[in-house]
């Protein structure tokens, strides 16, 4: 997903997409989920050259991502799409200039109730045994940038450092996620709730638990290739109207409905609940697995009481 706080901010992407072609290309690598340049240029009647330019600027703003691979004829370059939506704030961000912002590695859980299939790792190695909830323990767990589990919960406590006399006004949350196949299933629907100081939030369905022949970009290459590869970048945000992802209303749950109390954490909950209609787990990515290079990205907006 990509994120846009403001017209001005995403003035590069709109003239990119301000293109028959390009959207073209978008299209035709979204139903064949990867091509190469040779493979596009033939289907779009395209000459190498002046493809070449159309996938620079789609490259640049972020929507495609192009990688190498060896073919019988010398090497090839193969096109994706890499974002699954685009979300623009036209309305002014509340309190743009008093904002809190901080990342939590996803391992650095405060509370956890998981149960298997089950897992964590760092950057080079798993962190103790797959399927066994015990290692979630571990004094590890800090460091791993990628978890996953069946069901149950991870809960993170967050930082509240607001300046005495002032008032959270949004908070948003933005991380990669996916659900928790054994192995891969691109078609594996979970019902992944968020709550916030123990107020349910809502529900988000993710679709599937993502790999397969696509490695995640960031996802080290030790990372077994039938394991999770890769999620979908979610931003959560809770402000006075109400609680969204990706800009869709997912509940009537304002921040004035949080108790806050001044200097006190923040708990922020992601759990599969038993009774869910489809239990089918959580995975999140750190900056070092999956496509986006980022940990759970906290945004805290804030205004004086008065």
């Amino acid at each position: 997903m990509i994120h846009i706080t403001s017209l001005e901010e995403g003035l590069d992407l709109f003239k990119a997409l301000g293109s028959d072609v390009r959207i073209q290309i978008l299209n035709i690598l979204l139903e064949n989920d990867h091509m190469s340049m040779n493979q596009l240029a033939t289907e779009l009647k395209l000459s190498n050259g002046a493809l070449t330019g159309h996938i620079k600027k789609l490259e640049e703003c972020g929507l495609i991502s192009t990688s190498n691979e060896s073919a019988s004829h010398g090497n090839s370059k193969i096109c994706s799409v890499i974002q699954d939506k685009i979300v623009v704030e036209i309305e002014k961000p509340e309190d743009l200039a008093n904002v809190f912002t901080t990342d939590i590695k996803v391992g650095q859980f405060s509370k956890y109730d998981i149960f298997p299939t089950c897992g964590l790792a760092n950057s080079t190695s798993v962190i103790g045994e797959i399927d066994d909830s015990r290692y979630f323990s571990h004094p590890d767990h800090f460091n791993a940038d990628i978890l996953w589990f069946t069901k149950g919960y991870v809960e993170y406590s967050l930082p509240n450092l607001i300046p005495t006399g002032n008032r959270i006004t949004q908070i948003s949350f933005s991380f990669e996620i996916s659900s928790e196949a054994p192995g891969i299933d691109n078609n594996w629907p979970s019902d992944i709730t968020f709550s916030l100081n123990g107020k349910k939030l809502g529900i988000w369905t993710s679709p599937g638990d993502f790999g397969g022949e696509i490695r995640g970009t960031f996802t080290p290459d030790w990372f077994p290739p039938n394991w999770n590869q890769y999620g979908l970048l979610k931003l959560l945000v809770i402000n006075k109207h109400g609680t969204y992802i990706d800009g869709l209303q997912i509940s009537d749950v304002t921040i004035k409905d949080l108790d806050f109390e001044q200097g006190a954490p923040i708990d922020f909950r992601i759990s599969v609940e038993e009774d869910a209609a489809h239990v089918g787990g959580v995975t999140l990515f750190g900056k070092t697995f999956g496509n986006y290079g980022q940990d759970i990205r906290v945004s805290i907006n804030y205004s004086p009481i008065n």
